[in-house]
């Protein structure tokens, strides 16, 4: 099975971005799955019950999260209703669900705890998930988004998940880096995917109003940039049998 992972999408410009570049690698790798991380997807904060829905009506399956996910208030009822939108999976007694499988694969969302909100334990929350998952029996291929900020808190869930899961794809910073690879027990392991919006950007807002709030270190609202986009995901193909990964490629395009 061939799943690709997509980065943060960043407002309109990401939406517009995977509307117009998926269709050709999803034709061209015979792509199966297709998971977005949408949590910046209104406004570059947050997700609403529109932008969800333009991203899976752009042939997106599961919309995972991380820290932005009830930036947007609309959205908290909606999550545990049939939106296929989850949240990580430990926080605490929150609304809506951390994992969801459908069309033979299960995803599950986790979010780091390194510089960044005090939740529950993720590599704890995932022993458990994975504990549940064989008891419900759903499938052999599972996918973990984790949201997190820190490299070395990513490549240690890559570490302690590997051979139990056919990938770890991780999200957050925006910044896609060049280490997709293969763990020693098949798991296809990636520490950031990236992002997908404005390339012309800092980590997809608009330049002059961060670099504002850098050299005045005054609160500004950050708006998402505008111009040439590009897209950045990861491609894993995954043994529906066993489980295991068996090739991970990254796949960046870009549009103007």
């Amino acid at each position: 099975m061939c799943i690709l992972m997509i980065g943060d999408v960043i407002g309109k410009p990401g939406r517009d971005a995977v509307r117009a570049l998926l269709p050709d690698p999803k034709r061209e790798k015979a792509i199966d799955f297709v998971i977005c991380n949408g949590e910046n997807a209104a406004g570059g904060y947050g997700i609403t019950a529109d932008t969800a829905a333009e991203l899976l009506q752009s042939a997106v399956d599961v919309l995972t999260s991380g820290n932005h996910i009830r930036d947007k208030k609309e959205i908290i009822p909606l999550m545990d209703e049939d939106l296929p939108l989850i949240r990580p999976a430990n926080y605490p007694d929150a609304p809506g669900r951390g994992y969801i499988h459908m069309g033979g694969v299960t995803v599950v969302n986790l979010m780091g705890r390194v510089f960044m909100a005090s939740l529950d334990c993720p590599f704890r929350t995932a022993e458990a998930l994975l504990d549940q998952l064989k008891e419900v029996g759903n499938g052999n291929v599972i996918i973990v988004d984790f949201h997190a900020e820190a490299t070395s808190e990513k490549q240690a869930m890559g570490r302690y998940l590997d051979g139990r899961v056919g990938g770890v794809l991780d999200t957050h910073t925006h910044v896609g880096t060049v280490d997709a690879k293969m763990m020693p027990q098949g798991t296809a392991y990636l520490t950031d995917v990236g992002m997908t919006g404005p390339r012309d950007f800092v980590i997809g807002s608009d330049k002059d109003a961060m670099l504002e709030r850098f050299l005045t270190s005054l609160p500004n609202r950050l708006t998402a940039a505008s111009g040439p986009c590009a897209l950045n995901a990861a491609l894993v193909e995954v043994d529906e049998e066993t489980g295991n990964a068996t090739s991970i490629e990254r796949i960046d395009r870009t549009v103007n």
